[in-house]
């Protein structure tokens, strides 16, 4: 039997089951001698093998958690063979409701339901075997009515085992949900540090394979542009992966990798300025009354002017663009356009850039349009919820 205790917790619930077996055993060999005097007059006394079996049937208490299969068979047996006996009535009734709820609640629902009715039915045959020439119709019917009713503790175990299984499945469900929606920011997040980083990289080296004849001073700040840009794009992409490195429990940070603040709107200009220095010309506009922004529309804001300015550099040929940054009472606007290719500028035909800036618009109940305009060119239009906030 202790071959059924793996663990710790096992070896504590047989611990209590056993206590709850004694207990009751001591209890329907006190009472039960009392509760047969009445019963009918074919019913047996209660003898030495009446005891045995008594103390044999509240066994399978002690193992009916860890062991249901075992427990539900071995009590069928015993019970057949007292009522089979017939011995009278008593708290011996309990072991089946107990053993069979215990079954419903513990092993998946069609072993249990096959273990349940044999175990019933060979209980019901004990009981007919103990009627012998008595068994009338009406007294068979009672027999089955009774057994039948046995089935009932089976079905609320089982109801509890399938309504844990299904709450256990939704939290496994929504675990995965989660998971999935992190790495879907995780890849949206290197997307953009990665295309931004590089569109003006090339640009930068672009400027310095044209200069570094003629001017080299130029060149040599075009090649330090270049470094900074990778820095910066090197530490973005360490903050977007350092999900996937956080410390355990009570281990702190080593020195220097403290995780850097998620940018914002704040360091759009560091954006544009990079793209200036790459020889993208590009205006910052701002109006009304800045706010301070919720980390993730803040952060939905800045990719969506990086991922715009990036697809203006990498597509639009020789081209200007404007951000205008427009605070409103309840949200913030984002337009940004340029006067290149409108095909370009990110129509999505050969990316997935303005897809991703409306998940990360759609992400924080925010709206994106993106094509091109009638005048030539490509627009951006996002409107992102501010949260009413104030800096």
């Amino acid at each position: 039997m202790m071959g059924f205790l793996p663990n710790s917790l096992r070896t504590r619930t047989f611990a209590v089951d056993a206590l709850v077996a004694v207990l009751l055993a001591v209890v329907m060999v006190v009472v039960t001698p009392h509760a047969g005097a009445n019963q009918l007059p074919w019913r047996r006394q209660v003898d030495g093998a009446g005891y045995a079996l008594l103390v044999a049937a509240a066994a399978p208490l002690a193992f009916r958690r860890v062991a249901p299969a075992y427990a539900l068979g071995a009590m069928s047996v015993v019970l057949a063979a007292y009522l089979g006996m017939r011995y009278p009535y008593g708290p011996i009734l309990l072991v089946p409701v107990l053993v069979l709820y215990a079954a419903g609640s513990r092993l998946p629902t069609r072993r249990s339901a096959v273990l349940a009715v044999g175990a019933i039915a060979v209980m019901l045959v004990g009981q007919m075997i103990a009627a012998g020439p008595q068994l009338d119709a009406s007294y068979l019917v009672a027999l089955v009515a009774w057994h039948g009713w046995l089935i009932v503790p089976w079905g609320v175990g089982a109801g509890i085992r399938t309504r844990a299984e299904s709450g256990r499945h939704e939290r496994d469900e929504a675990a995965r949900r989660v998971a999935y929606e992190e790495r879907l920011r995780i890849a949206r997040e290197v997307h953009d540090v990665v295309g931004h980083g590089l569109a003006v990289i090339n640009m930068q080296a672009g400027v310095a394979l044209h200069v570094v004849d003629r001017r080299p001073e130029q060149a040599r700040l075009a090649l330090e542009a270049i470094k900074q840009t990778s820095k910066d794009a090197l530490d973005e992409l360490r903050a977007a992966l350092d999900v996937f490195r956080q410390p355990q429990d009570g281990e702190a940070r080593r020195d220097g990798e403290a995780r850097q603040p998620a940018p914002g709107l704040g360091q759009v200009d560091e954006v544009i300025a990079a793209m200036v220095d790459g020889g993208l010309p590009v205006e910052l506009v701002v109006t009304g009354e800045a706010v301070a922004l919720p980390a993730a529309v803040d952060l939905a804001a800045y990719r969506i002017v990086q991922e715009s300015l990036t697809n203006v550099a990498r597509h639009a040929g020789p081209a200007s663009a404007t951000v205008r940054v427009r605070y409103e009472p309840r949200q913030v606007v984002l337009e940004i356009v340029n006067d290149g290719r409108a095909r370009a500028s990110g129509n999505g035909r050969s990316g997935q850039g303005i897809a991703g800036m409306r998940e990360r618009a759609a992400a924080v109940h925010g709206t994106l349009e993106a094509g091109p305009r009638p005048e030539g060119g490509f627009r951006v239009l996002a409107h992102l919820p501010s949260g009413g906030g104030r800096p």
